[in-house]
């Protein structure tokens, strides 16, 4: 309990929020390595998987490939990343380290939300005379849209969390307060900083399920049937009592 006063106390004090080791400039740290890896592996998965669900081929063995990213500690392949040439630039090693650990949900999820789409609705888009394209980007897509931004929410948590091993060897981001903690053994720190990423994570998990609540091109449409569905089950519920 004393570390827990401790860490308040060092959370709401101004003097840690500020400077080059401040908690302001860490999480800008944080956020910024977290956009730049969810983006670059948003353009890797993505368009594999879209395109890979729509065709109905080699999704098995595209996302049992990306899988393999998941059997491999991320800690294990950031360390290898280090000790190899690309250890020289910069950022990098922890870059890759993170895309390859936020590819597996973002692949599988887009797959699988394209493979269930309803195979009549796409037959009947392709009977009113739409391309292979259009059927993908207005008919295939918005119905996936809710899987893929799973997907997508899943990958963002999972970065912001994993994204505190870029401090061990020598990255930014929060995970420095508490390597910073440890190495003065300042308990207090280390608490602090553990709450730190753990609030921004489930900032992110509920900024991007309001996302995708708002971004979906059917949001509306589900709704109504959502509605229909509950009035028809309270109806039939009315007649059997």
């Amino acid at each position: 309990m004393d570390a827990i006063g401790q860490a308040w106390t060092w959370l709401t004090t101004g003097a840690s929020w500020s400077g080059a080791d401040g908690i302001w400039h860490r999480l800008g740290e944080h956020v910024y390595l977290t956009v730049v890896c969810l983006a670059i592996s948003c353009v890797l998965a993505l368009p594999v998987a879209l395109v890979l669900g729509h065709l109905r081929r080699g999704g098995t063995l595209a996302i049992n490939l990306s899988n393999v990213g998941r059997a491999v500690p991320t800690f294990a392949v950031l360390v290898l990343l280090v000790l190899s040439p690309l250890g020289r630039y910069g950022q990098w090693p922890t870059v890759i380290a993170l895309v390859l650990f936020a590819v597996p949900p973002l692949l599988t999820n887009a797959y699988v939300g394209m493979t269930e789409v309803d195979r009549d609705v796409v037959e009947s888009a392709r009977g009113t005379g739409m391309t292979g394209g259009q059927i993908l980007l207005r008919v295939e897509l918005p119905l996936a849209f809710p899987l893929i931004m799973t997907g997508v929410r899943t990958a963002a948590v999972q970065i912001v969390a994993t994204a505190t091993l870029a401090a061990l060897p020598g990255g930014g981001g929060l995970g420095r307060l508490i390597t910073a903690g440890f190495a003065q053994q300042h308990t207090y720190q280390v608490v602090g900083g553990a709450v730190l990423v753990a609030a921004l994570a489930l900032l992110v998990e509920a900024v991007f399920a309001g996302a995708a609540r708002l971004g979906d091109p059917l949001r509306h449409q589900r709704r109504s049937r959502r509605k229909e569905v509950n009035s028809r089950g309270l109806s039939k519920r009315w007649v059997t009592e």
